[in-house]
């Protein structure tokens, strides 16, 4: 199946002259981070991302707007960040988190124009005004055998129609007890497992047996989750829908561990974006500093459709489209990226803003007198149980108590300092990195209409 759609990709042709381009499919990763073959990680068996990245453009710097499940989902759907769209936390359960009303989704925008949208799986935003999929197949979001039969589906019935799909995986998330491995699969699913001795850990984990037997648990759902974007390409292929269809494959945050998830250091925020176009330069490794904001921008631009305006003053969204810069290895501009978040679970909050740029981040932490959260799947690990219980004071590279009790403001010299372990926001040196980047995230959050913004004027 890999050679095939290799091939597939690498001949897909280009739209004839004055042809509109048609289709998109959004493939959507659950807390998987930078653990797949193509962005270097040494174990990871992903040979279908892998191949879409082969075949298309891989990002080296996309970033999601806030690591936190519905809030992400909901940036890449209205191309808004999550303070401005109103998707603050989680959508379901006691949490019940919703948009915005007045805010249209791509569903929304895309409808008129005559595209049939569809959710496979994982949606996890509300409220179904501002998301009007024209068809939702919940559940199963770990089968891939049955999400690729259900998107074979979706697109039959779509026929000649023009199409927005969304592929919700739910892999690599933790499931109520581990990753889901012990679930009953079809059997051409394969299980492929890893030695807990040969994973790398992470720098922001401690490295210990309990660390590694849920890192390797890990890796096994990333390979579930490859093989069913394999399977859902090769729907698309199989119904002759490839040369005219966008493929959009990343993650909502990173991986479900302490000091990424739920945090906008680069472990939760910087994040696997491949995009293939079809007729495109084959194997682009592009450096734009690409955001979540951006993807609705994109689909948007790829079908032909102009986006609403945002609030009163008719303001453009925040985002811009990546199809000019698809084969583009450097693209001068696109420098910077902003992070936004408010609370993952309703217990959980936790004001962070920050803006990231190619050598530094800044982080605003305007909850700062609170202890940092955990989210309880995360709390609930062997592995941060294993630090609690052991009262250990350091994760990995960093000190458990600076992650915990963070100050007002963060700096970090990301040249020196790639791992975001040394803050210098107090260092005379960096006095001026520190007021260009207070006064850029200022202008954003201005910009974006952050309702936070009130709190400065009262410190």
């Amino acid at each position: 199946m890999r050679l095939l759609l290799a091939l597939a990709f690498a001949l897909a042709p280009a739209f004839p002259a004055g042809a509109a381009p048609k289709n998109v499919v959004l493939l959507v990763a659950d807390d998987l981070g930078f653990q797949v073959g193509c962005y270097g990680d040494p174990v990871a068996k992903t040979p279908n991302i892998d191949a879409l990245a082969k075949n298309g453009t891989r990002f080296t710097h996309g970033f999601a707007s806030v690591a936190s499940c519905s809030p992400s989902r909901a940036t890449l759907l209205t191309g808004m960040p999550t303070h401005q769209c109103g998707q603050y936390g989680l959508a379901h359960a006691t949490h019940n988190a919703s948009s915005f009303k007045t805010v249209k989704g791509l569903p929304a925008l895309l409808g008129p124009a005559g595209y049939r949208s569809g959710v496979i799986a994982k949606l996890h935003v509300q409220p179904k005004e501002v998301y009007p999929f024209d068809v939702e197949v919940p559940g199963g979001g770990r089968n891939p055998v049955q999400i690729a039969q259900q998107a074979k589906t979706f697109i039959a019935d779509c026929g000649e129609k023009p199409f927005f799909l969304l592929v919700g995986f739910t892999d690599p998330h933790r499931a109520a007890k581990g990753f889901a491995n012990d679930g009953k699969y079809p059997a051409s699913v394969p299980a492929v497992t890893f030695d807990p001795k040969t994973v790398p850990v992470p720098y922001h984990l401690p490295d210990n047996a309990e660390t590694r037997g849920e890192l390797a648990d890990y890796y096994q759902s990333v390979a579930r989750l490859d093989h069913g974007v394999g399977l859902v390409l090769k729907e698309l292929e199989a119904a002759k829908k490839l040369d005219d269809t966008l493929v959009i494959f990343l993650s909502d945050n990173g991986i479900p561990f302490p000091g990424a998830k739920a945090t906008l250091y680069d472990a939760g925020i910087h994040l696997p974006l491949i995009v293939r176009k079809p007729g495109q330069k084959p194997g682009v490794a592009c450096g734009a500093m690409a955001s979540w904001t951006d993807i609705a921008p994109t689909v948007l631009d790829w079908c032909g459709v102009k986006p609403a305006p945002v609030g009163k003053k008719d303001a453009p969204l925040p985002g811009r489209s990546l199809l000019p810069v698809l084969e583009t290895e450097k693209a001068d501009g696109w420098d910077a990226a902003f992070a936004s978040h408010q609370y993952h679970e309703v217990t959980m909050y936790y004001p962070m803003r920050a803006v990231r740029t190619r050598t530094h981040k800044y982080i605003l932490n305007l909850a700062h007198p609170l202890e940092f959260p955990s989210a309880s799947d995360l709390w609930g690990s062997d592995m941060w149980q294993g630090v609690l219980k052991r009262k250990d004071t350091m994760m990995g590279r960093r000190a458990v108590g600076a992650f915990l009790h963070r100050p007002k403001e963060e700096l970090y010299d990301l040249t020196a300092d790639p791992n975001e372990l040394k803050n210098i926001a107090a260092d005379a040196g960096a006095a001026k990195v520190l007021d260009d980047l207070r006064a850029k995230l200022a202008d954003w959050r201005k910009k974006t209409n952050d309702p936070w913004l009130i709190k400065d004027q009262h410190e």
